[in-house]
């Protein structure tokens, strides 16, 4: 299946994991892809797998926290492949993450990590590649958040309030360009199997997981990737302004 053929799409955060899986399958169905991240040397390498396979692609270092590295990851998709179709915001801090706790005692530091990449980032994201976007008479803007945004957790605050603010600028994008020929939308993961996870996470709290599921299966990133490209297909063009959960059934809303 090959949906996106002469479309361009760009991916912030996608040298490994979800992001990485979501650049080897809009490849696959035939996008240009650049792959933006911080870890530049990973992206470079995945583009480079790309181009091995007989896709197109470029990867590029990029800090989506800074005004000037974003500004610089859509110009490479415009200068390169003449312009955008899709941008795929799915960079996350997962350092802070993991100092991350509650509102009364959780470092400011890192309350300013996380807004600065998860909600300041995206915006950047959004705002850089929003007029590529209407330049080419519409296109698809998808976020990762996550089920934190609506479980009330009773840690990692700072997450949770982030990835609240990706649905609202979401919807605020669907609202005011919707008619434009824009679709922003959300694809909110469960526990995903990513190397990080597969190597970090107990089997305890994967156990745990997977019993509040409804599936015979944890998530895999080629899970979130398929979505994805559903999305920023003609497939999913009536599709506006929504969160999507894939996450096996852990959350029915």
């Amino acid at each position: 299946m090959q949906r996106l053929i002469d479309k361009v799409a760009v991916i912030a955060g996608g040298g490994s994991g979800i992001g990485a899986a979501t650049a080897e399958r809009l490849a696959m169905e035939g996008a240009a892809v650049v792959i933006g991240d911080l870890d530049g040397d990973s992206a470079i390498a995945l583009a480079q797998r790309i181009q091995a396979g007989g896709g197109r692609a470029r990867g590029v270092q990029c800090d989506i926290s800074d005004d000037a590295a974003v500004a610089a990851l859509m110009a490479v998709a415009q200068d390169t492949f003449g312009g955008i179709d899709l941008m795929h915001a799915n960079a996350a801090d997962m350092g802070a993450i993991m100092h991350d706790t509650t509102v009364l005692d959780v470092p400011l530091e890192i309350f300013d990590r996380t807004i600065a990449v998860n909600l300041r980032g995206y915006l950047l994201c959004t705002r850089h590649a929003l007029p590529a976007l209407l330049q080419r008479g519409g296109g698809a803007i998808v976020y990762t958040s996550s089920a934190a945004a609506f479980m009330g957790e009773p840690e990692r605050v700072c997450y949770g309030i982030s990835k609240s603010g990706i649905h609202a600028l979401m919807r605020h994008v669907a609202s005011a360009w919707g008619k434009q020929g824009i679709r922003a939308n959300v694809v909110a993961p469960g526990l995903i199997l990513t190397e990080t996870i597969r190597t970090r996470a107990s089997e305890e709290f994967k156990a745990e997981v997977f019993e509040r599921g409804r599936s015979p299966r944890l998530g895999e990133p080629t899970d979130i990737a398929a979505t994805v490209a559903f999305l920023a297909s003609g497939d999913g063009e009536w599709i506006n302004g929504q969160v999507i959960s894939v996450d096996g059934g852990v959350n029915m809303r």
